[in-house]
Parts: C-alpha cells; structure tokens; sequence
C-alpha cells in the first residue's frame, strides 16, 4: 500500500474504530486512547503521544472537531482545519488510528473503543481524566504523562501573534 495510502486508511470513522478496536483487542493488543485538539503538531505532542504508545501495542488518538476545538478554545482556533491535523497525526510511526469526535469531551468515543489505557497530560490528574471511571471499572489503566515544557500551542500561537 503506498504510503499516503496508509496514512489515509489510519483516519477512521466511529464504526471503523469500533470494529478496528475490536479486532485488535481479539489478538490480544492492548489499546491505548487519547484526545486533543492538535492544532500545531509540535515537539511536545510528539513526546506525549510516543510516550502514550509505549503504555500498549495499539495507539488511537481522537482528535476534536474544529467546531469542538473553537467552542474549547476561542473563535481563533483550530489554526489547522481537520483534514491537515488528521494526516498530520496519521502520518507518525506511533500513531495506529486517527478518529473526530464532534462532543466537547470524548467520553461517548472511549465508552465505544473501551481502551485499555487512557492517557491525557500532566495538566489533568488521572481522577479528573474523562472516562477515567469507566477505564478503570473494566479493569484498565489510567496514566497522566507529564508535558514537555516549553511546547504549547497557544505558547506557539502567541509568539507567532506577538512577532518573537
């Protein structure tokens, strides 16, 4: 399959993930979920979502809509439309599928995919993670990886703004 290919075959509907999930978790893989907005992707989500990989065998990332990401952060943002932050995200190594969800939390995404670690930033502590609960309640993990510091995209957006 060419590579453009694959990286398009990563970007999946809710049912593909489902069943994509399903599968996996059938040859024994264990999954892996987090969610952002990924606006820029920067060297900070590079770590955070290496890092999230090594906790299992199969990564999914759900990214926010760019109707969620401006009702999250302002009327300025998403910078990047969904198409571009998808392949961005679609495109790493570590990265084994990308799905939008349109909500403001993505708790209805994690009760369908039923990973079996959820992970989010050092901002959030694991308690305070969406659907930390019902992880937790099939017998999962929930991790809380520290950020990089220094890389952020409102940090990105503001130096970009401010001309430095």
């Amino acid at each position: 399959m060419p590579f453009f290919e694959h990286i398009q075959h990563k970007i999946q509907s809710w049912e593909q993930v489902s069943r994509t999930a399903a599968s996996w978790r059938a040859t024994g893989d264990r999954i892996v979920f987090t969610n952002g907005c990924f606006d820029i992707l920067h060297y900070g989500h590079i770590h955070y979502l290496s890092a999230a990989r090594d906790l299992g065998d199969r990564l999914i990332v759900g990214m926010n809509s760019g109707q969620s990401v401006s009702r999250l952060k302002g009327p300025s943002r998403p910078i990047n439309d969904e198409m571009t932050r998808t392949h961005l995200l679609a495109s790493l190594l570590f990265v084994d599928a990308v799905v939008i969800f349109e909500q403001d939390t993505p708790l209805e995404l994690i009760r369908l995919i039923q990973p079996d670690v959820l992970v989010k930033g050092g901002d959030w502590k694991p308690e305070q993670i969406v659907g930390s609960a019902d992880v937790l309640a099939r017998g999962g993990q929930v991790y809380s990886l520290p950020f990089v510091d220094g890389y952020s995209t409102t940090g990105i957006e503001r130096r970009i703004r401010d001309g430095v």
